[in-house]
């Protein structure tokens, strides 16, 4: 039989051994809760010096339609008459840039003021659904998501405008994502309402998310979304041009070029080759500008931590809902291109769903296999791209001398062909560029490759795994014979 100091012993032992695992794993959760705390800072500090470096360093005009945007409100400002019959152009957006203006009136520069509204309004969105989703959402994915926006996204480009299109996009992405949070569904529906009445041609995406929503939910109630956005865009066309029938877009169209269905008139495009046209085009095309539609996260939302409190993959869906409505509208319309743009300007939106799948997909990278993180990897650098692309080059790609001689007659050379899409024109023609830019350029593409730096590793791993597996199955030489 065993002695009493040999079980005292022994006793003593196992606890020691305890006492040093558990102090194993203390130390291990500190250095985890450290980590963690350390990435979520410097995610945080390349947020907020990605949108003062775009701020900073990157000019900024109305352009195009927002010019006459902003004369609109100048008017109404001034002459408090919101009838403008020849507007065709909602203020349903630029109403809310009313204090910018104002500010900038005081200051006798209001015109610089305007030209901020989109940043701000993109900053604080960022800001506010990430004070309502932190504690619904995995805050690595909101960092994750909001740093794809800024670094691989189309939206730096077009925080340099006044268009109406940043307002549309904001409201109904994060609109949809603050609307399945309880408490704030009233308000999420409501900003996903203006931002449709901002732009009217997107009904049919919201009247297909709102479709989804429905059927998910098995509750009707979601059609007064639709009656309230309609109920809006039908006000404004009354009070502004005097008949809820006239949108301001009747008989509109470009010039006639060698193309064969220029110069109609509305919705005279056929629909197949404007589907092609969108998703495909080399200057327009969805897949090029906004690639990570293509990446499935539908399996890696269904394996996330389960105290999630906002269904992930509906809020996608629901997107991915609005953004084939929108596809299907423009698809008919005679200018889907956007006319004289860097890219798709139309589809913005499309990268709120895009940046949320590559998000997915960066953070969950170690779940995936050697081709999906191949993908992931090609699609994170054509985003990251065309992010810097079209914040640094766009002022010089956008009218480029042959797309816009006698009226536009080699348009489609910009639309259709590599060498004169605005992805690739910095690598065929010489462009010019501030100091200020570079220094953008230079900044933003090692920020992308600090993101892009841990899968790469893991895929170096992986690509020597399947090797040594290969070589092992294959390349014996005790197998081989002559």
């Amino acid at each position: 039989m065993k002695n009493v100091s040999d079980v005292d012993n022994s006793t003593s032992t196992e606890f020691r051994s305890d006492q040093e695992a558990s102090s194993r794993e203390k130390k291990q959760s500190c250095s985890h809760d450290f980590s963690a705390l350390l990435q979520a800072a410097i995610e945080t500090g390349l947020i907020i010096v990605g949108l003062l470096f775009v701020a900073l360093l990157l000019p900024r005009q109305l352009g195009g339609d927002g010019t006459f945007r902003y004369n609109d409100l100048v008017s109404l400002l001034s002459t408090h008459n919101l009838y403008q019959p020849h507007s065709r152009y909602s203020l349903i957006g630029p109403l809310f840039s009313s204090p910018l203006l104002w500010i900038g009136i005081q200051l006798r520069d209001p015109l610089e003021w305007a030209n901020v509204y989109n940043l701000l309004l993109f900053s604080l969105c960022l800001l506010v659904s990430y004070c309502l989703l932190r504690n619904h959402v995995d805050r690595a994915l909101l960092r994750k998501f909001f740093l794809m926006l800024i670094y691989a996204s189309m939206f730096v480009a077009h925080l340099a405008f006044y268009y109406g299109e940043v307002f549309t996009a904001l409201c109904v992405g994060f609109g949809v994502f603050v609307a399945l949070r309880r408490f704030t569904g009233i308000g999420g529906w409501l900003a996903v309402a203006l931002g449709v009445a901002n732009t009217p041609a997107t009904m049919a995406g919201l009247g297909l998310l709102t479709l989804k929503r429905m059927l998910d939910s098995k509750s009707l109630r979601y059609i007064l979304v639709l009656v309230f956005t309609i109920a809006c865009i039908l006000t404004e066309y009354q009070l502004r041009r005097g008949s809820i029938f006239n949108n301001g877009y009747i008989g509109t169209h470009g010039p006639k070029t060698m193309m064969p269905y220029s110069g109609l008139s509305d919705f005279s495009y056929p629909f197949f080759f404007g589907v092609l046209s969108i998703l495909f085009s080399f200057g327009q095309g969805l897949l090029f500008y906004a690639p990570g539609l293509l990446l499935p996260i539908r399996k890696t939302l269904s394996k996330w931590p389960q105290d999630q409190k906002i269904n992930l993959y509906q809020v996608y869906t629901l997107w991915i809902c609005f953004l084939i409505g929108m596809i299907l509208v423009y698809a008919r319309w005679w200018d889907w291109s956007g006319w004289v743009f860097w890219g798709p300007r139309f589809f913005l939106f499309a990268s709120i769903p895009a940046s949320f799948a590559l998000a997915v997909r960066l953070i969950r990278y170690k779940e995936a296999s050697l081709g999906m993180n191949l993908l992931t990897f090609g699609v994170f650098c054509l985003s990251a791209w065309a992010s810097v692309d079209g914040a640094v080059f766009q002022l010089e790609v956008m009218h480029p001398w042959i797309c816009t001689i006698y009226n536009h007659a080699y348009s489609m050379l910009c639309s259709y062909t590599p060498e004169y899409s605005p992805l690739w024109m910095p690598f065929v023609f010489p462009l010019r560029v501030s100091p200020a830019q570079v220094l953008f350029l230079v900044f933003s593409l090692l920020v992308a490759a600090s993101i892009i730096a841990p899968l790469f590793i893991y895929l170096l791993k992986q690509s020597w795994d399947l090797t040594k597996a290969f070589c092992r199955d294959h390349m014996k030489l005790s197998l081989w014979r002559f």
